[in-house]
Order: structure tokens, then C-alpha cells, then sequence
């Protein structure tokens, strides 16, 4: 069992930047890739960013490509969403996510195992 641990929420105004932390305890996140996603108020859970094991593979949600960076230290078992000039849009709560994905990066929900309690990310305008 994995269990995931999200860190780094919080206020910030439009055009700032903040670091979403993810900490991973239970077991060795061998050969899982991570991911972000997110749920605005009143939306479903939407796909942010994705990264693979050896962390040479990521993919973006086209609302935050070159806004947002994932990285992950497998030493540590974290992985980080740095995310720089945010939106009053980019307002929801952010979840972090494992999976063994066939493909290395995917979007869906669906294929991902284990799911952190999310952190709360606030943008005002």
C-alpha cells in the first residue's frame, strides 16, 4: 500500500508562484509514474501534469504547459509541481497520484492506484 501526502497549498495572488510537494510512504514507488490533477469548485477532477519513474517522460494539461514543471527525487519518493504565473482559473484543490502506467504518462484518473487527500490552492485576482 502507498500512501500519498500533498504539501504547499495556499493563497497567492494572480501572476505568483507556489510549490505543490507530494511525499510517498509505504512501499518503494518502483516503476510508478506520478501525477497532479486538480478539482475547481462545481468541475470534476481534471489531469494537470504527469511525470514517468525515471523521470525523463512528462506531459502537460495544455491549460498549464509552460506554466507548471513537474520533477520527482525517487530517493526522496516526492514528487514537486512548481507552478508560476497562476490564474484565478488554476483555484481547485490539487490531488498528487501514482500509478503503473503502460505508457509511461496518461491523463486518465482511471489508471492511476493510489491517490493523496489533495491541497487546497487559492489564486485571487
Amino acid at each position: 500500500q502507498v500512501q500519498l501526502a500533498e504539501s504547499g497549498g495556499g493563497l497567492v495572488q494572480a501572476g505568483g508562484s507556489l510549490r505543490l510537494s507530494c511525499a510517498a510512504s509505504g512501499r518503494t514507488l518502483w516503476n510508478y509514474s506520478m501525477g497532479w490533477f486538480r478539482r475547481a469548485p462545481g468541475k470534476e477532477r481534471e489531469f494537470v501534469a504527469v511525470i514517468s519513474w525515471g523521470g525523463v517522460t512528462s506531459s502537460y494539461a495544455d491549460s498549464v504547459k509552460g506554466r507548471f514543471t513537474i520533477s520527482r527525487d525517487n530517493a526522496k519518493n516526492t514528487v514537486d509541481l512548481r507552478m508560476n504565473s497562476l490564474k484565478p482559473e488554476d483555484t481547485a484543490v490539487y490531488y498528487c497520484a501514482a500509478g503503473r502506467l503502460p505508457n509511461l504518462v496518461a491523463s486518465e484518473d482511471s489508471l492511476y492506484n493510489y491517490w493523496g487527500q489533495g491541497t487546497q490552492v487559492t489564486v485571487s485576482s
